[in-house]
């Protein structure tokens, strides 16, 4: 299955600290502190027909990131609310992809940098679907990496550093003929892939690994929210790998995959089937304003 690429915004205007900017005059301190110690947290949301899906619970979420990373956004909810908008209004774009981001500045480069000025940025890029032909579903494999507990990081926040061991998987997992790879957590569970969560589906209910040590996602939080709404059982709880061949179905689901099938776990096949597809169908029906039946 072809995947399509992830572009970085080229042209236009993107948001920078209170401003709107041309994408090539949007420069940042090549000593700033998010850089070389990974004090950055961002958002990855989409537009549909240039409404941009759950942006305010993703302005949250951003917010809260920052939190938890130990700073402060320098700008309200209704600021970022209001510069997404106008940014996406801008572009001229209907179905896009914008990426919010808040760092530590250049001020001082160190492990302490608690006075650094706290920079935001919002880019947009246009982006059609992630994978071709959803229901012929991908492939994964079982990363070597894992998960880390959160009294080793900050695993509720959506911050940078967190994904460079899902970089490294996401290598290997291409390299060795894969979409995408499935990351196990620090005790050997089924947690997420690289860049989504994932849903098993056996005797018509849905299974996903508890979220406690991966961020709590908000394509996630909409797929139980469709579940409830068709009387489709939910059991979070913890997930072991030998579990995967007593499965039927399985789907991954993120912001920028939406709701995703998948076809085989290494050696473990699945039949995308009508659960799969009830769900693409109702989340297709809700990203574009409309409401389940």
């Amino acid at each position: 299955m072809a995947k399509h690429p992830l572009f970085r915004q080229t042209r236009g205007q993107m948001w920078l600290d209170g401003d709107f900017v041309d994408c090539d005059k949007a420069l940042i301190n090549v000593q700033t502190h998010g850089l070389h110690y990974g004090s950055c947290v961002f958002e990855g949301e989409r537009a549909y027909d240039g409404a941009i899906f759950k942006s305010a619970v993703h302005t949250r979420r951003l917010i809260n990131s920052c939190k938890i990373l130990g700073f402060e956004l320098p700008f309200s909810l209704e600021d970022i609310e209001a510069a997404k908008s106008e940014l996406q209004n801008r572009s001229g774009i209907g179905q896009s992809y914008l990426r919010p981001v808040a760092w530590r500045g250049s001020e001082q480069l160190g492990v302490s940098a608690g006075s650094n000025r706290i920079h935001t940025a919002i880019a947009i890029w246009e982006m059609g679907s992630y994978f071709d032909d959803k229901m012929a579903g991908i492939s994964l494999t079982i990363s070597d990496w894992r998960r880390p507990p959160a009294q080793c990081a900050p695993v509720k926040a959506k911050a940078a550093g967190l994904y460079m061991i899902c970089t490294l998987s996401k290598h290997a997992a291409n390299d060795a003929g894969f979409n995408d790879a499935l990351m196990l957590d620090y005790e050997g569970r089924i947690a997420e892939c690289t860049g989504a969560h994932i849903f098993f589906v056996r005797d018509g209910q849905l299974h996903t690994p508890r979220a406690d040590c991966i961020l709590d996602g908000i394509t996630r939080a909409t797929v139980m929210d469709i579940a409830a709404a068709r009387n489709i059982p939910v059991n979070e709880r913890y997930i072991l790998p030998e579990e995967l061949p007593s499965f039927s179905e399985c789907f991954i689901c993120g912001s920028a995959a939406e709701i995703t099938p998948v076809n085989a776990i290494d050696d473990v096949a699945f039949t995308p089937g009508d659960v799969s597809a009830q769900m693409i169908a109702d989340y297709d029906t809700l990203i574009h304003g409309g409401q389940l039946a």
